[in-house]
C-alpha cells in the first residue's frame, strides 16, 4: 500500500465512520477543541464542525497540509472561503443533508402560524377551554413565494403543495410558474407567505428591508429558515411593531441566542423556533457520514465532491 492520507475527524462521528474508512486514511479522532487544534497540522481530510467557531477557524489556520475540508454544516459563511480558495482546498458541505427535517419544521411552523395553534397550548396550559379557534385562516389556496430553490426550498415547495399552496420559486431566469431575480420585489404583494431559505452572501445580505416589507401584503407572514444576514432585522421588528405586515416566523436572529429584553420576544406576530429546525439527529448524522464516506472515493479519484462548495459564490 501507498502512504497514507491523514483524516482529522470528529469523534462524534467515530462509531459511524472507523470501521468503514477506506485502507488508505489514516483517521485521528478529536473529542474536544484542545485535540482538534492539536491535530490539525496533520490534517490532509479535516472534518473540524464545532458550535463555537474560533477554535474551528483556529484549527483551519494551522492545517496547512490541508487538501479538503468537510463540513455537516449547510452554512459555510463562518469559513474562510478566499483562505481555502488560494490555499487550492476542497470544501464540501452539508448542503442538502438536512433539507427533510428543516423543510418539516417550517411547514410545522406555517400551520401553526396559520391556525394559532400556539394560542390554544397557552390556553390548555391555563386549562382554559376556547369556545373558538384563534385563527380562521387556512393554508389552501394561498401563494408563498419562495426565496431560495435549493435543496430545502424545494422540499419546502413539495411538501406546501399537499396543502394546496401555490408555491412559485425565484431562480436565475424566470418562466412559468417562476420569477427571475429582477421580477420578484415587484410581485411581493402577490403572496401570502415570502419563505426565505437562502445563504448568507454578500449578494443576499439585507435582501428583505424596509423597502421590501413596505411591498408585502399587510397579512402576509415572513417565514426564515435559510441566514439572519438576508432579512435587515431592524426593519423588520419595526414593521411587526406597526403592523405592517401579518408576522414573521424567524429560525434564525441576530445575535443568537436572542437576549430574553429583546423586542421580537415580546410580540405576539413573531414567532421565533430558536435555530432548532436543523439540529442534527441519528438519521442526518448517517446522511453526513455516507455522504463522507462516497466522497473518499470521488476525493482519491480527483472528481467533483457531493455537495462541493463554489468558493466564489460561496454556496
Amino acid at each position: 500500500m501507498g502512504t497514507l492520507t491523514q483524516a482529522v475527524l470528529p469523534g462524534w462521528m467515530r462509531k459511524r465512520l472507523e470501521d468503514r474508512l477506506p485502507q488508505w486514511i489514516d483517521a485521528a479522532w478529536w473529542n474536544d477543541e484542545a485535540e482538534l487544534i492539536a491535530l490539525a497540522p496533520e490534517a490532509q481530510i479535516g472534518w473540524f464542525d464545532l458550535h463555537v467557531k474560533t477554535p474551528a477557524l483556529e484549527a483551519i489556520s494551522k492545517a496547512r497540509r490541508l487538501e479538503w475540508l468537510n463540513s455537516a454544516y449547510a452554512g459555510v459563511d463562518w469559513i474562510p472561503l478566499a483562505d481555502l480558495k488560494a490555499r487550492g482546498v476542497r470544501l464540501t458541505c452539508g448542503s442538502g443533508l438536512a433539507a427533510g427535517q428543516v423543510a418539516e419544521f417550517a411547514v410545522m411552523s406555517m400551520l401553526s402560524f396559520a391556525r394559532g395553534y400556539p394560542e390554544i397550548i397557552r390556553a390548555g396550559n391555563r386549562r382554559q377551554w376556547l369556545s373558538r379557534p384563534p385563527s380562521t385562516r387556512e393554508m389552501a389556496g394561498s401563494r408563498a413565494l419562495i426565496l431560495g430553490y435549493g435543496a430545502i426550498g424545494q422540499t419546502m415547495a413539495r411538501m406546501l403543495e399537499a396543502f394546496d399552496v401555490e408555491c412559485v420559486p425565484v431562480r436565475s431566469q424566470s418562466g412559468k410558474g417562476v420569477l427571475g431575480p429582477d421580477e420578484w420585489r415587484s410581485c411581493l404583494g402577490e403572496f401570502d407567505w415570502v419563505v426565505l431559505t437562502l445563504p448568507a452572501t454578500p449578494d443576499t445580505h439585507d435582501m428583505i428591508g424596509a423597502d421590501e416589507l413596505a411591498a408585502m401584503r399587510d397579512d402576509a407572514v415572513l417565514v426564515n429558515y435559510g441566514r439572519a444576514e438576508v432579512v435587515a432585522q431592524p426593519a423588520l421588528v419595526d414593521a411587526l411593531e406597526r403592523k405592517a405586515i401579518g408576522g414573521a416566523i424567524l429560525d434564525l436572529t441576530t445575535p443568537e441566542p436572542l437576549p430574553s429584553d429583546h423586542r421580537l420576544w415580546a410580540l405576539e406576530n413573531a414567532h421565533i423556533t430558536m435555530h432548532l429546525c436543523g439540529i442534527p439527529n441519528e438519521a442526518s448524522r448517517a446522511r453526513a457520514a455516507q455522504r463522507f464516506l462516497d466522497n473518499c472515493e470521488l476525493f482519491r479519484t480527483g472528481q467533483e465532491l457531493a455537495g462541493q462548495v463554489d468558493l466564489e459564490r460561496g454556496y
